[in-house]
């Protein structure tokens, strides 16, 4: 059984229906990516796993589970965790306070205590900054602290929209490499990304989204020497 499983996914915003049927596979331990030009359907697709945005038809399998009726906070205390696109942290507080809203299902405090610590190793910059507020923050460190705090929920699947969006090609490689240390604590990441040359070479896997339709899935070797994919998504 994979870990997640979407099986003919469907959704529609009003009367326009943007997934067609989207079948997708997260295998447990993996870093799976998804590619796409804007529009495609690639973070309604997060979205719909994170219970945020409903399906009309099809199945989202969590360990065997259907998420499909699941309220989102619901689908974080099984183990699933989103740092959203655009980071969206809580500017007026913290980001300590931030880190610890994450933890709003973890009801042991030892435990959040400990994951707090395993952020500030991933994140030193954070701690430095911890009683700051977290709007004033550099697009990168806010970014550190949207992953930050989705990993406080202790997630077995995080679900990345866009980390590298807006950022400095420096800043970017460092994230990246935060997530390949992530995946190795033993987290298994599903990744949107317009950046798809370093999410190719991250992931072990991917998918490619067009107009709410799945038309590829491979390797992500594979994709990468792909002509089609190279001449769409990596500069030909």
């Amino acid at each position: 059984m994979s870990l997640l499983q979407l099986s003919n996914v469907r959704v529609r915003y009003g009367s326009v229906e943007v997934l067609h049927g989207i079948d997708l596979r997260v295998e447990e331990g993996e870093i799976v990516t998804i590619l796409g030009a804007n529009g495609a359907g690639k973070s309604t697709t997060l979205l719909s796993i994170s219970g945020l945005v409903r399906p009309f038809e099809g199945e989202i399998l969590f360990e065997g589970q259907n998420l499909l009726r699941l309220p989102s906070h619901k689908v974080v205390g099984l183990g699933i965790a989103q740092s959203p696109e655009g980071r969206r942290v809580f500017g007026i507080m913290s980001v300590l306070e931030n880190l610890r809203l994450g933890a709003f299902c973890i009801e042991d405090k030892a435990r959040r205590e400990r994951t707090l610590e395993w952020i500030f190793d991933l994140f030193p910059r954070l701690q430095e900054r911890k009683d700051q507020l977290a709007g004033t923050l550099s697009g990168g460190e806010q970014q550190m602290l949207a992953i930050g705090r989705a990993l406080m929920a202790e997630p077995r699947l995080l679900l990345l929209d866009e980390p590298s969006l807006g950022l400095a090609p420096l800043l970017v490689r460092s994230i990246f490499e935060t997530v390949r240390a992530i995946n190795k604590r033993g987290v298994t990441v599903l990744l949107v990304e317009q950046n798809a040359r370093a999410a190719l070479k991250l992931a072990a896997r991917g998918y490619v989204l067009e107009v709410g339709s799945v038309v590829m899935e491979d390797k992500a070797e594979n994709l990468l020497a792909n002509a089609s994919v190279r001449e769409a998504y990596l500069g030909g």
